[in-house]
């Protein structure tokens, strides 16, 4: 095998990198750094759930024994991790597996905000929510095959009483059976923390897609805007580990008094 890469000088004292190389080297590639061959398992342990959405992650010092790795090479993994929002680190108290019910993370994949105060979650409603078998883009997004079903979800999410976004939702129906609209109305935190918590499958990363449309007769009357009122159509494809396609969402957007923001770093 491969002799595994080791640390740049902070990681360990020069006599003893000969021997640094995590337990499970092999399940990496030998050309990666050895920091990113660590977050990898520990993705890994993530996605077999050794490690469920709030609980605690054993320390560095107790990862490094594990992985026969130096404290500094852990440590470099889990600033990654936390930086992918897959990790979160509690001063004085540890490092824990993100939720979707942290309140930072929460709205990550939020990016309408209102002109005026600061972005806040809003009130949904459930039009519908139906398994069927996958139109075909649907089904070439979703990486399902031909045939497959698919649940469908539609919902709007409104503030201050008034219809911001009107949503169409289309997931894999195998991770999601026993979904129904009654359980998503019922469920009082984010959609994806219902998803995380009920049916085990995490948000990960998202890709978007935007547009400016104008509504049709039937989204106007959903959305309480006139027919050809301007929208901004935003279509997010999110994955979870494994950079695997879980959701396909369709949004139409009011943005007559809201924005879409985002940071770019």
């Amino acid at each position: 095998m491969p002799a595994m890469p080791v640390d740049p000088p902070e990681a360990a004292p020069p006599a003893e990198r000969g021997s640094e190389r995590p337990a499970a080297a092999q399940e990496g590639p030998a050309f990666s750094p050895l920091y990113q061959q660590i977050k990898a398992l520990l993705v890994k342990s993530l996605q077999g759930g050794e490690w469920r959405p709030g609980e605690a992650i054993p320390s560095e010092m107790e990862l490094a024994v594990r992985y026969r790795v130096s404290q500094g090479t852990v440590r470099k993994a889990i600033d990654e991790l936390a930086t992918d929002n897959l990790l979160v680190r509690r001063q004085g108290r540890g490092t824990f597996v993100a939720t979707h019910a942290e309140e930072n993370i929460q709205y990550r994949f939020l990016r309408l905000a209102p002109d005026e105060g600061p972005p806040t979650g809003m009130a949904r409603h459930f039009l519908d929510c139906r398994r069927m078998r996958a139109p075909a883009d649907v089904a070439r997004a979703l990486a399902l095959k031909a045939g497959d079903p698919a649940v469908q979800v539609r919902r709007t999410l409104s503030r201050q009483g008034r219809p911001v976004v009107l949503d169409e939702i289309w997931l894999p129906a195998a991770p999601f059976k026993g979904l129904t609209a009654e359980r998503l109305s019922q469920y009082a935190g984010p959609m994806y923390g219902l998803f995380e918590t009920e049916f085990g499958v995490r948000m990960i990363r998202a890709e978007e897609k935007i547009r400016a449309v104008a509504a049709d007769a039937a989204t106007a009357v959903l959305l309480q805007v006139p027919e050809g009122a301007p929208l901004l159509s935003v279509e997010r494809l999110a994955h979870t580990y494994g950079d695997a396609p879980v959701e396909l969402r369709r949004g139409l957007y009011n943005t007559e008094s809201h924005y879409y923001r985002n940071e770019l770093n």
